[in-house]
């Protein structure tokens, strides 16, 4: 029987060599998801000029504590002409602060009377005024390469007026269910059939993770036709996911197909659930095949395919799962392999408590549904409730 592999063995043979892909310039607006290619110096101070941090008054501080005349009125998007001495301005938020005065006053602690304003004495100077270059100061780096461009990543390119940037190529993925069981949604079942839920779940975690499915298959319990529509997908895609056939049974043709292809790097691992997942390459393209069973698939996907969407898209922040302490909830004991447990995760002020779906079986799905991490209990460990357990967190 061969030797069963570790996780890290298998990140470690899964991402040997790998490098991120081409680059290529695109629009802003359709970038959100996408990794820069390299580094954005930001072209303007974030704000431009000082501002108003509310509605008020701005004005000299030695000035403060008795009667001003109000010499201008400043909206946002206007350009003020210079504080008069011995005067204050209305001011509104985001209003450009006139040269000469340093402080403003939000308006509930001014008294008004005519065109003149009373402003209290004991006032700290420089209050409520925003810095021009508080922000973001022009020349400095505003995103580094690696940079996966989420909501707030898209607001700062679009703060400097940047319209497009160059990113890394999208991973191409070819997506294979085997299993003359396995019957697409909307088909009649016939006995001994079930449908294929792998396919839309690794469709989705793939999407988030960055991929471009280019091929989406379902492969029957043929050698022949495993093998061919392995080549296919190898002349297409850079990675090749598998969901099934990778096990010891006659109809598995997975592992065989790729060792007549190419090579086979890895195979059966010391981890529950996942134990029977095959690591290789056909030519450029790189496999990863999949229990058939849902969980497996759900788990190795979150610990082998974030990963090595990352490493290819030169993504620095996928390489592992943000980790996280927590109190079990439950009582466990593994043995010759790791257990990575779905658990909800409970803040509380005494810490964060992980609570274990009460079934852990690697075909119930439902254990994945609220799942908001995977509980790792290490190999040949007796996990008693109150203990701590490392926990990875299932975030992009």
């Amino acid at each position: 029987m061969a030797e069963l592999q570790s996780v890290e063995r298998a990140l470690e043979a899964l991402l040997k060599d790998v490098k991120a892909g081409d680059v290529e310039r695109i629009e802003c607006e359709t970038a959100a998801g996408r990794v820069l290619a390299e580094t954005v110096t930001a072209r303007l101070d974030v704000p431009p000029a000082d501002n108003s941090a509310m509605d008020g008054y701005a004005l000299r501080h030695a000035d403060a504590g008795q009667w001003l005349p109000i010499s201008q009125r400043i909206a946002a998007g206007y350009a003020p002409e210079p504080l008069a001495p011995g005067t204050c301005v209305r001011i509104f938020t985001g209003g450009e602060i006139p040269p000469g005065a340093d402080t403003v006053v939000m308006q509930e602690r001014v008294e008004t009377q005519d065109a003149q304003a009373h402003v209290p004495g004991d006032i700290t100077l420089g209050d409520s005024v925003r810095c021009r270059g508080r922000d973001v100061r022009a020349g400095t780096p505003l995103l580094e390469a690696g940079t996966r461009l989420e909501a707030a990543a898209l607001g700062h390119l679009a703060g400097q007026g940047i319209t497009q940037v160059s990113v890394y190529r999208r991973p191409r993925v070819a997506l294979l269910s085997t299993g003359d069981e396995i019957i697409e949604p909307g088909q009649s079942l016939a006995p001994g059939q079930i449908h294929n839920s792998n396919r839309p779940m690794l469709s989705r975690l793939l999407e988030r993770f960055g991929a471009e499915l280019v091929m989406r298959e379902h492969v029957a319990d043929d050698f022949a036709t495993t093998q061919r529509l392995l080549r296919e997908a190898a002349e297409q895609a850079d990675v090749i996911v598998t969901t099934g056939g990778v096990s010891v049974g006659e109809e598995d043709h997975v592992k065989h197909a790729l060792e007549s292809l190419g090579q086979l790097d890895l195979w059966q691992l010391a981890m529950r659930p996942g134990k029977p997942l095959a690591l290789g390459r056909i030519g450029q393209a790189r496999l990863v095949g999949l229990p058939g069973n849902p969980v497996s698939c759900f788990v190795g996907a979150w610990v082998y395919l974030r990963p090595l969407m990352g490493a290819l898209l030169g993504c620095p922040r996928m390489a592992t799962l943000p980790r996280l302490w927590a109190r079990a909830a439950f009582t466990t004991h593994t043995q010759a392999r790791r257990h990575y447990m779905r658990v909800g995760l409970e803040f509380t002020t005494d810490g964060i408590v992980a609570h274990a779906f009460a079934d852990q079986n690697s075909a119930v799905l439902s254990s994945c549904l609220e799942a908001d991490a995977l509980a790792v209990v290490p190999e040949h460990t007796t996990l008693d409730e109150g203990e701590r357990v490392e926990c990875l967190w299932l975030t992009d």
